[in-house]
């Protein structure tokens, strides 16, 4: 093989495809990426049998051939070349020279046969979206998400598509975030729990422009994200996802509208009172007209008062202070709506499109 590529580019493609690289792995094969000639076209791919990334380098190729080759010791040399245009060549024996400017490394290639592929996806679904709402999607979501491995159902995000709508649902023990957005109309629906650590990476390759798209397709237990020159496939996470309907109601007894920053900034004070070690929550008191949020710690107590619009009964109720305000930060309205039903059932965020709703479970408190 025998290719030449600017280092920018191989840089930029590097920091792409590596991310399917294990961090450990009993495959020592695993720990490469793959550089493939087909045709006049070059491609890295790298694979740790969960998550695979496929991306195409522009570039010239001289000489046909493939090669896996150690990714960090790759990418190390890659980020320290000084010159502008690199060329790779492999012998007989995947013995591998990689040139820029003065520079000439040689590193050992391996073979390519015991190298698994990405997984093939027989198309059941698919609908191409926007990269940047699905950015949104997952970053204003995915902080609700289980990191328990033993509950595996909810280390991932439940995607449901169909009738011209995508919702997004993550959750853990104590919290629930829900998005929407429109997608193009298509025949049928599907629903897939997608895991946590594929979404994360994958938002951080999409460029985030309205203009650019993305095209999701989903197999039996596989589903793949095609975009700029990129593939990505990911397994996804089999079982029964948690049926949120049944946790959600729509009956309150208290609803407040209040301004998102002034609230972020009240619960906010209260955090350096609280050790991360201590679950103590703070307390809303909710009366008309206004909001007062207090908390009492063996480090000192806090009361502050915010404006609010109330409709119902005044209420008391205790939440951890973190959960509110990951939710509200993932909220770009000026101001919100809080629903409240009684002391020991969940919280409610939510707008009057159906758009956005973050769900919040209480903690028990005691009064002083």
């Amino acid at each position: 093989m025998f290719i030449r590529c600017e280092q920018a580019e191989l840089i930029k493609k590097l920091n792409i495809v590596t991310r399917a690289v294990p961090a450990r792995t009993t495959m020592d094969v695993l720990t490469c990426v793959v550089i493939k000639t087909i045709g006049d076209t070059i491609n890295m791919t790298a694979n740790n049998m969960e998550l695979g990334i496929e991306t195409l380098v522009i570039g010239s190729v001289e000489e046909q051939g493939t090669v896996a080759l150690n990714a960090k010791i790759f990418t190390d040399i890659i980020r320290k070349l000084t010159g502008s245009e690199v060329t790779i060549e492999t012998d007989t024996s995947l013995n591998t020279t990689i040139k820029c400017g003065k520079s000439v490394f040689k590193i050992p290639g391996r073979e390519t046969t015991d190298y698994p592929p990405l997984p093939e996806i027989q198309k059941k679904y698919n609908f191409t979206i926007s990269q940047f709402v699905l950015k949104d999607l997952i970053n204003r979501t995915i902080f609700s998400v289980s990191t328990n491995e033993n509950v595996k159902v909810i280390t991932g995000e439940y995607f449901e598509a169909g009738d011209g709508e995508l919702k997004v649902t993550a959750l853990d023990n104590h919290r629930i975030a829900i998005r929407k957005a429109q997608i193009p109309a298509t025949e049928g629906n599907v629903n897939a729990i997608i895991p946590a650590k594929t979404l994360n990476e994958v938002s951080k390759i999409l460029t985030g422009e309205i203009e650019d798209t993305v095209e999701l397709t989903f197999g039996d237990r596989v589903l793949s994200f095609e975009f700029n020159d990129t593939l990505v496939v990911t397994r996804l996470i089999e079982g029964n996802y948690l049926d949120v309907n049944r946790m959600i109601t729509g009956d309150y007894q208290t609803k407040i509208t209040i301004n998102r920053q002034e609230l972020i900034d009240s619960l906010s004070a209260s955090l350096p009172l609280i050790p991360d070690s201590d679950n103590t929550p703070v307390v809303f008191d909710i009366t008309d007209g206004n909001l007062n949020i207090r908390v009492r710690t063996n480090l000192g107590s806090l009361s502050s008062d915010t404006p609010i619009t109330k409709d119902g009964e005044d209420i008391k109720i205790g939440f951890n202070p973190n959960f509110l305000i990951d939710a509200l930060k993932a909220i770009e309205d000026e101001s919100i709506d809080m629903y409240f039903l009684h002391q020991r059932a969940p919280g409610f965020i939510k707008n009057e499109d159906g758009t956005y709703e973050y769900v919040v479970l209480p903690v028990n408190f005691v009064d002083n």
